[in-house]
């Protein structure tokens, strides 16, 4: 087996050149491919430089997963025409001792840096994206987490970039076991494995990429990190790895081919959004110009892009490339996390990207080049020592992230276990009882930064607010069913967050409480767009809701009345026509104006630096008039509430108000700050509705 078995930047020795013999056939016999060497050094540059520079993505990765299809599939392919069959065992081993031990140098990193720099609110979600990362699943961790709309409130992941390596790493998996299922094919037919591989991964090719054009389409988010959305760039690379034997072009055909690919790479992240659009078929841009490059090959010609990517500084950073991939995201998210910065500077820039040059050029010579001495022995040179060595720097990662986590939740379950006393965490109390701050003894707030949040309502936790990716409405009750008068509460999670008070007010009364909500879903009538596309799922919620309403025909209905972005409230389109909708179905709606959103995050901001800094005044993103009430036409069967001043004071948005964290993220409120508005929900309430 080659030694470049991998496309990710991955480790590598160089071996035996390449050639082009006289009719233009690119020859692929299993040795070193220079140009190959130096195509991986210009991705992983451009995913550096992308990041750290532009704040993009540059398509990089898109090549490194078309060259793990084609280095893959062409050192198994020989290896079964050698032995007649797939080691298993050897491949799998091998592969975890050259890729594992700079993986969990890295990850035991991270966890380090996490400790000195990253507040403990985020402890627990990365930790557990350690495991993911270290176990080549982290790409499911972060599609969960992109159609979570409570986690894409989340700051930056050091452990983000892992996702591209899981994906790589389940292909390790699969592709064995469907060569496997090839050669038996070709057994039985009496076809050659290549043929009957390539009728077998051309069809994978064209699922795929059909599954990844529909998801894309419809949820781009969760699509970006989907195995079977990216499936079609690995079997693009190992259809190229089957014909390219058979491909005989002109070298002037070729030189024009390694230039003309090389370009459309580097520009394809400078033109195209490809965090936002990728991988559908708009993915075909930095996969086929790659393809271009590696059809290309060495042209044996003075002007063929191949001069370029043979250079021996390029190549050399081709031998540094998986370790640069691996190193370059957590210390520009270290360095971005430590300055304070949305984006580096371009001292800055340069700074993280020579600490991580560095840091690849010691996971080389150290850790890579450590192991690789360790198992020059004849002895050592076994699949079982390559486990051995794999699982000696994997288990400490796992058991030490799996520990620390464990600990984490004891921690929150002791506090959980707390009595919160309304007499020392009266929060929204000392609003409408300012004597209450002279005696307010002097308490760690609660709930804690790092569980704020997990700090969420009955109401999350019972599956009644629903997640961006359900179209599904799912419908809670409280009260008595034969109650005087019913109160739906309905909306996104700005809606959902108020809930708790809600219910409280609502049992007091003996209302009965209806209640259904849906992250990012505003309820209106407008078409609701995410990503500058219809958002399906909410159109489809929203449906069932009315349905709904129709049927339950409650006595009012609390909804929003605004929306608050970071620098600006309006009424949404769609607003109005939806009360006056509800007007024509004789149901009262209460519209409460929403909160204002923060311009850091309430949990993260308050362990990071001194409380009084934690505040923001209101005014950044709310009008100094409820726009609702400067409607020109307010529909009789809308009452209008405003409780900013019970969560904002005085117009100042504080981290604490009465020893409660008010704001977990920059625009939700904790449940167990929530809980304390009740009282003046219960009273703007009964005045709205006059029950």
């Amino acid at each position: 087996m080659s030694e470049t078995t991998t496309g990710v930047p991955a480790p590598s020795t160089p071996r035996i050149p390449s050639a082009t013999d006289t009719r233009g056939t690119v020859r692929t016999g299993g040795g070193f491919r220079p140009e190959i060497e130096g195509l991986r050094a210009v991705a992983v540059v451009l995913v550096a430089v992308y990041h750290i520079w532009l704040g993009r993505v540059s398509g990089g990765v898109d090549v490194f997963l078309l060259l793990t299809g084609f280095l893959i599939t062409g050192s198994l392919v020989r290896a079964v025409e050698r032995d007649g069959r797939v080691r298993f065992g050897a491949f799998w081993a091998r592969l975890a001792k050259r890729l594992v031990p700079p993986v969990a140098v890295v990850l035991v990193a991270i966890m380090a840096g996490m400790y000195m720099w990253l507040p403990r609110s985020r402890w627990a979600d990365l930790l557990a994206e350690v495991r993911a990362a270290a176990l080549y699943h982290e790409n499911w961790t972060l599609a969960d987490n992109a159609v979570d709309y409570l986690a894409r409130e989340a700051a930056t992941s050091p452990l983000q970039h892992f996702w591209s390596l899981s994906i790589q790493g389940q292909f390790y998996l699969l592709w064995p076991l469907l060569i496997t299922v090839a050669a038996f094919m070709a057994t039985r037919a009496g076809l050659s494995l290549r043929r009957s591989l390539l009728v077998l991964v051309t069809a994978l090719f064209a699922l795929s990429l059909s599954y990844s054009v529909y998801i894309t389409a419809h949820d781009q988010a969760w699509a970006y990190f989907d195995t079977g959305a990216r499936l079609w760039e690995l079997s693009l690379g190992a259809i190229l790895a089957l014909i390219i034997t058979e491909l005989r072009l002109p070298a002037r055909i070729r030189v024009f081919l390694g230039w003309f690919g090389l370009v459309a790479l580097v520009s394809c992240g400078l033109l195209l959004q490809v965090s936002t659009l990728f991988p559908g078929y708009i993915a075909l841009w930095p996969t086929l110009a790659a393809l271009m490059v590696i059809v290309a090959g060495n042209t044996g010609s003075r002007y063929g892009a191949d001069r370029l990517l043979t250079w021996r500084p390029l190549m050399s950073v081709g031998r540094l490339s998986y370790g640069l991939y691996l190193w370059h995201w957590p210390v520009l998210v270290g360095y971005l996390e430590v300055t304070g910065r949305q984006t580096a500077t371009p001292l800055g820039g340069a700074l993280v990207l020579g600490a991580s040059f560095a840091l690849a050029w010691i996971t080389h010579r150290v850790v890579e080049g450590g192991v690789d001495r360790f198992t020059r022995a004849e002895a050592r040179r076994t699949p079982g020592w390559s486990v051995v060595i794999a699982a000696l720097f994997l288990v400490p990662v796992l058991l030490a992230s799996q520990l620390w986590s464990q600990r984490l939740e004891e921690e929150r379950a002791q506090r959980v276990q707390e009595v919160i006393a309304p007499e020392r965490y009266p929060g929204a109390q000392v609003v409408a009882e300012p004597d209450l701050l002279s005696v307010l003894p002097d308490l760690p707030v609660r709930p804690d930064p790092a569980d704020a949040r997990q700090d969420l309502s009955s109401h999350h936790q019972e599956g009644c607010h629903v997640n961006l990716s359900v179209a599904e409405l799912v419908v809670c009750e409280r009260g008595p069913a034969d109650a005087e008068y019913t109160l739906a509460l309905v909306g996104a999670s700005r809606m959902a967050h108020w809930y708790p008070a809600v219910e409280k007010a609502a049992a007091e009364h003996g209302w009965r409480l209806v209640s259904f909500t849906k992250s990012g879903c505003q309820f209106s009538l407008a078409t609701s767009t995410r990503e500058d596309a219809v958002f399906q799922e909410c159109e489809a919620w929203k449906a069932e809701a009315l349905a709904e309403l129709e049927e339950l025909n409650p006595d009012a209905v609390l909804v929003s009345s605004t929306r608050a972005t970071p620098t600006r409230e309006t009424v949404p389109e769609g607003y109005p026509e939806m009360w006056w909708h509800l007007n024509a179905l004789g149901i009262e709606v209460i519209g409460l104006r929403d909160l204002p959103r923060l311009p850091y995050r309430g949990a993260e901001c308050l362990e990071s630096t001194e409380e009084v800094e934690c505040t923001s005044p209101a005014a950044l993103s709310l009008q100094e008039v409820d726009p609702a009430a400067r409607l020109e036409e307010l529909p009789p069967n809308v009452t209008l509430m405003d409780l900013t001043e019970h969560v904002c004071p005085g117009g100042d948005c504080d981290a604490v108000v009465g020893n409660v964290l008010v704001y977990w993220d920059h625009s939700h409120i904790t449940a167990t700050y929530a809980a304390t508005l009740a009282p003046a929900v219960e009273s703007a309430l009964s005045e709205a509705t006059g029950w």
